[in-house]
């Protein structure tokens, strides 16, 4: 079957297929020749299923060679044969089903330059079939450093070692390259650890020649070691000093840093409670109605759909006011609502925003604070006031 198959995929590449070709003189014979149609080119494909060699078919192979015949060796059996890249051969998979192809599974291979590797193709018979007799797909020697490959074998990270492959002749130029970089790599490595070395050996020397000048220098030291305690003492009383100065200064700073702390806590709370008092004035209900009202506002006014917040949220940027954005993906500030007018000076950026009210009395208490152009209020009726618990 394998013989037929190779023979199918010969014919299918546009060659003349013959099975069990014999030599001339009779010492060989071939499983399937391929002949180009010019008859200019021979190309001999082997099922090899019994045992054999790696001296054997590599003799094989020789006597194809010495006849101006390529060869490629094909083993169906489930692990790699031995001699799978001692000669040009790969190994296939036969279908499971009637309607699947032959699978050449082990022999063919591509190089990645990026991670410096081999790595396994696969692909149908037939198609490496046409790429071996039109020579896209040519045996490669693999250079010593790439021969070690890894593979997935039934969940399992296999190593293989393989000396030949059968690959593209943009790999073999790939497998060149890289190993042309690698040595050039080795060869500036080599030459910084040279040049590391030749530095250590000067910093040795210097230390050494450092050693020689502190042994001089601590003999003079030793002649003047009075005069120069009585330094080091006047030198460390100075720097007692200027270390209680600076521990002086830091605990003043601390003090001074507590306090302003605490005036803007407090500060913050009497803001916090004026801001509770001012929205205290609102019941729940005219809660509602002022967010439904400033929604249809925004729609009626400005055409502009805004997001109404489940939770309003009083802001101190806003002087306490509830910030109201734009419910598109931009969320650009669209207004805010009901600032605390008593909060208003501390936050001068609010006069360039448009601030919404519920009546014309809490625009009345803004007016003195921001412009009038700025404010508008809703108009909307009175209701029973509700103090906030």
């Amino acid at each position: 079957m394998l013989k037929l198959q190779m023979a199918g995929a010969i014919r299918a590449a546009g060659w003349f297929a013959a099975l069990e070709v014999p030599a001339e003189g009779g010492s060989w014979r071939v499983d399937a020749m391929a002949s180009s149609v010019d008859g200019s080119r021979r190309m001999a494909w082997e099922a090899q299923l019994s045992p054999i060699t790696v001296d054997d078919i590599a003799a094989h192979t020789d006597r194809y060679a010495a006849e101006g015949i390529r060869v490629c060796w094909v083993s169906p059996d489930v692990r790699p044969p031995q001699w799978i890249s001692a000669v040009p051969a790969v190994r296939v998979r036969a279908p499971q089903e009637r309607e699947q192809p032959w699978v050449v599974d082990d022999g063919l291979a591509g190089f990645v330059y990026r991670s410096g590797r081999w790595e396994f193709r696969e692909g149908p018979l037939e198609r490496f079939v046409r790429w071996a007799l039109e020579e896209q797909a040519v045996p490669a020697e693999v250079l010593p450093r790439y021969r070690r490959v890894h593979r997935m074998v039934n969940g399992e990270q296999r190593r293989f070692r393989r000396d030949r492959w059968w690959t593209s002749r943009k790999s073999i130029v790939n497998q060149g390259n890289h190993e042309a970089m690698r040595q050039r790599q080795e060869a500036e490595r080599a030459e910084r650890e040279a040049r590391q070395k030749e530095r250590e050996e000067a910093t040795e020397r210097r230390r050494k020649k450092l050693e020689g000048q502190e042994r001089i220098r601590k003999a003079a030291e030793s002649e003047a070691l009075p005069l120069q305690r009585e330094e080091e003492a006047r030198l460390r009383l100075k720097d007692a000093r200027r270390r209680w100065a600076e521990a002086d200064a830091r605990q003043e700073r601390a003090e001074r840093e507590a306090q302003l702390a605490r005036e803007r806590e407090e500060r913050e709370r009497l803001a916090l409670e004026t801001a509770r008092a001012w929205w205290g004035r609102l019941s729940q209900e005219q809660h509602t109605e002022l967010l439904a009202a400033i929604a249809g506002y925004a729609c009626r006014t400005s055409g502009v759909r805004v997001g109404i917040p489940e939770r309003p949220m009083i802001w101190p940027q806003y002087a306490y006011g509830i910030s109201i954005h734009t419910a598109d993906k931009q969320r650009t500030l669209y207004c805010v609502v009901r600032p605390c007018p008593a909060l208003i000076t501390a936050c001068p950026d609010i006069a360039k925003e448009l601030v919404l009210t519920r009546s014309t009395q809490e625009a009345r208490e803004l007016t003195d604070a921001l412009p009038t152009g700025r404010i508008v209020h809703l108009d909307l009726p009175e209701h029973e006031q509700l103090t906030m618990g």
